[in-house]
């Protein structure tokens, strides 16, 4: 039985709020929120003409949201993730609270301008979190929270504050959420708060069926506090008349399809329709003038600030909370309801009646509350409540050039993985101090046992080791806050979701952690899009995929991958390493943990392999002029007396059949490693002037009197190094996996690919003639 931790987040005092004030507030954010897509796409000019879109219905439906939490329920310490389609609703926000120019009013998806979704890196406002993708941002305060308390347990960290996700109800369909719901660690996050906006609109269509009991049971099932605001105060009240049971049973039991038709229908449609043959449902029907009815009919919580405060202030914090809120997507906007309204905007008509209701000017619309309006006094309050000391950033860890170790033998680069975590702990304490790593079920089975057994296992809170006595266990699980591993479940978003916010605390709380992740190399792709994510949102970590390629054949087909080179070259904000040998793995590793936590800092993704190798293949050369080499991108393993008539170039696991292959040939052959072929293709454009990239390694390597036809090889795509024929324009045959892969000798599966020494053989004698 696992132990318990209890959240100690107190909620916000019960301070009365104005209920009046607070709806004036609202209003305003609404108009600012609609106005500022209508700007962008009405006002501005286009000069290209392409569309430049908004989402003013998905807006429109956070208002209630959001302005209940900022002007009456947030504290300094909380941490808020919005919704991607509502960030012009943060904007409106935070330039009401004096945190935005009014000129980046007029710039929403303009170049340099307010970003398309809220961006913590480029937008010029305050944004806890970047959200983009749907899901990532619902699941990023998850990894926060858990970034945060990590930092609590080893060093400075601020007051604990809430971790809240405001999202959209079809962000429910992405699989990530429930991968992280899953967790059974997210069930001990007593400061998580998701709050859904249940509008039942997704981009196209309505959301068929009601969904919220099977929702709200699967959020239940996994621990969470489940809190619903369904109906406004008006409703409620009808709800007590004669008729009025019958009237929350037909509303309840009505499907999301009709309850959105309804919304767009005139009074009298609506008194013929919404009764159907109840007496008393007609009776209290017939009682209301038509804007008591339209008004009721659209009287939910999600929209009511008094009952959304009430549910805020309800959160019992000895869980992760889920507040499931009922909206109307386009609410209080011509068109609210409507099935196609997601991308929809406002006629220069339409806006302009919708500032006669809403009080605002659309000739003067970024007009501001007057400092002594009680709206202008209560956003002057909210902003000083939730203003923060920005942390000072803090240096991270010098990390040495090099360890101690002395690679020899027969060594893989996932089995020099493993060592280097114990050459750390003994040559760089203070370096090892800050590295926090991360894995989803896959420690072992990718080397880290060993550091674990002395780092230990992070747990939000203690748990027993009942094999700590068994003789027999090599990887001693012991579970503590101050551990320096997080074992995650079998999904691979989960880590690197974790592995970006970890990556971010440098930024967000001024503490620098050296994040790496282990994961097979195979599942990089499905990890990819929350992965990118986390880089583009700040987040500095080290991916490793290991093992990579058909060099694990035994494992089968399924488990070999193939295109990860070509996603590492590809990814921006990332530096792409395969190292064949032990010790580039140490100097690299070294070199890219020395890259992160600082605001010039870089990712790095590291493909590693199985197979072992001999490290006297790389001619036992440890010299500083070699480290500087394999940092830069690769070195020369063989120089050709004179010019050679063809050069050959592997990175990875193949090395040894290039070297093999260069034997054979017997003649004029240069043999290249290359270490990093994303620096290779970088210094490839910095020779163009395309980029700011070195250049140098490129002579180094290939230099023009030495050009001669290429052959290159690697354990993947072969297009990750066809670039190679552009350096000096020399003919070039790319060797490499094209094919799915299967189980065999490592030797048949190679040959079967066309990746063995013959085949690099076969194709430099083409090239020579």
């Amino acid at each position: 039985m696992s132990g318990s931790s209890t959240t100690t987040v107190p909620s916000p005092p019960p301070a009365a709020t104005d209920l009046a004030t607070l709806q004036v507030v609202e209003r305003r954010v609404l108009w600012l929120a609609t106005a500022i897509v209508h700007h962008a796409n009405r006002v501005r000019e286009n000069r290209s003409g392409v569309k430049v879109g908004g989402h003013q219905a998905s807006s429109a439906s956070m208002v209630s949201l959001m302005t209940a939490l900022w002007f009456s329920e947030l504290r300094a310490e909380d941490r808020v993730s919005v919704k991607p389609h509502a960030s012009p609703a943060l904007h409106a926000i935070n330039y009401l609270l004096g945190w935005l120019e009014p000129r980046y009013l007029e710039s929403l998806r303009a170049f340099g301008g307010l970003q398309s979704y809220p961006s913590r890196t480029k937008d010029p406002d305050p944004v806890d979190y970047s959200t983009g993708s749907v899901g990532i941002g619902a699941t990023a305060p998850i990894w926060g929270a858990i970034a945060r308390r990590y930092l609590e347990h080893r060093f400075e960290a601020p007051p604990m504050g809430r971790q809240i996700a405001i999202l959209g109800d079809a962000e429910l369909d992405e699989g990530a959420v429930w991968e992280a719901i899953a967790d059974p660690s997210v069930a001990r996050l007593g400061e998580v708060l998701w709050v859904i906006d249940l509008n039942r609109q997704s981009l196209d269509r309505v959301v068929p069926d009601i969904a919220f009991g099977r929702l709200a049971g699967m959020f239940e099932a996994a621990g969470w506090q489940c809190l619903t605001v369904k109906y406004g105060r008006r409703l409620e009240e009808l709800f007590g008349r004669p008729g009025g049971p019958e009237l929350k049973r037909r509303i309840d039991l009505m499907p999301n399809e009709e309850y959105q038709r309804l919304l767009r229908a005139a009074p009298e449609e609506l008194r013929e329709r919404l009764p159907g043959r109840g007496r008393k449902l007609a009776k209290l029907i017939g009682e209301l003038e038509d804007g008591e009815l339209r008004a009721a009919f659209r009287d939910l919580g999600g929209h009511d600030l008094g009952k959304l405060i009430e549910a805020y202030r309800a959160v019992e914090h000895d869980r992760p909370t889920v507040i499931f809120a009922y909206t109307i997507k386009g609410w209080s906007l011509p068109i609210e309801g409507h099935p196609e309204n997601h991308s929809a905007l406002l006629t220069g008509e339409q806006f302009a009646e919708l500032g006669a209701q809403l009080g605002a000017d659309p000739d003067d619309p970024w007009a501001a509350f007057a400092t002594d309006s009680p709206e202008g006094e209560l956003c002057a309050a909210a902003a000083a409540a939730l203003a923060r000391d920005v942390p000072p950033p803090r240096e991270p860890p010098h990390v040495p050039p090099a360890l101690g170790r002395r690679h020899r033998g027969r060594e893989s680069t996932q089995q020099a993985f493993g060592r280097f975590f114990v050459d750390l702990f003994h040559d760089a304490p203070e370096v090892a101090e800050r590295v926090v790593t991360v894995s989803p079920d896959v420690a072992s089975s990718t080397n880290l046992g060993g550091w674990i057994n002395k780092a230990e296992i992070f747990s939000v809170g203690e748990r027993r080791d009942w094999f700590a006595d068994d003789r027999q266990t090599l990887v001693h699980w012991h579970e503590t806050v101050s551990g320096r591993h997080i074992e995650l479940g079998i999904a691979e978003t989960n880590l690197v979701g974790l592995l970006g916010e970890l990556g971010a605390t440098w930024s967000r709380y001024g503490q620098p952690l050296l994040p790496i992740g282990t994961i097979y190399d195979p599942f990089v792709a499905r990890a990819l899009e929350p992965w990118s994510f986390g880089m583009y949102a700040g987040g500095q970590s080290i991916l490793v995929g290991t093992p990579s390629g058909v060099s694990l054949a035994p494992e089968g087909g399924a488990h070999q991958s193939i295109v990860t080179p070509s996603i590492g070259i590809g990814q921006p904000g990332c530096t792409f390493w395969e190292p064949a040998f032990g010790q580039d793995l140490e100097w690299t590793l070294l070199h890219a943990l020395s890259r992160l936590g600082r605001p010039d800092g870089q990712s790095a993704y590291f493909r590693l392999s199985t197979r072992p190798i001999d490290q006297a293949l790389a001619g036992g050369d440890t010299s500083e002029g070699r480290r500087r080499l394999v940092l830069a991108g690769g070195y020369a393993l063989r120089r050709a007396r004179g010019r050679p008539d063809v050069t050959l170039v592997g990175m990875g696991a193949v090395v040894p059949e290039l070297l093999a292959a260069a034997d054979e040939l017997n003649g004029r052959v240069d043999a290249i490693c290359v270490t990093s072929a994303d620096l290779l293709f970088g210094g490839l454009r910095g020779r163009a002037g395309l980029e700011e990239q070195p250049h140098a390694i490129l002579d180094e390597l290939f230099p023009a009197e030495r050009a001669a036809p290429l052959v290159t090889v690697l354990d993947g795509d072969p297009n990750a190094l066809a670039f190679l024929a552009a350096v000096n324009g020399t003919p070039l045959t790319a060797l490499g996996v094209t094919r799915f892969g299967q189980s065999g000798e490592l030797a048949d599966v190679y040959e079967h690919h066309e990746i063995d020494s013959e085949s690099v053989v076969g194709a430099a004698l083409d090239l020579i003639g």
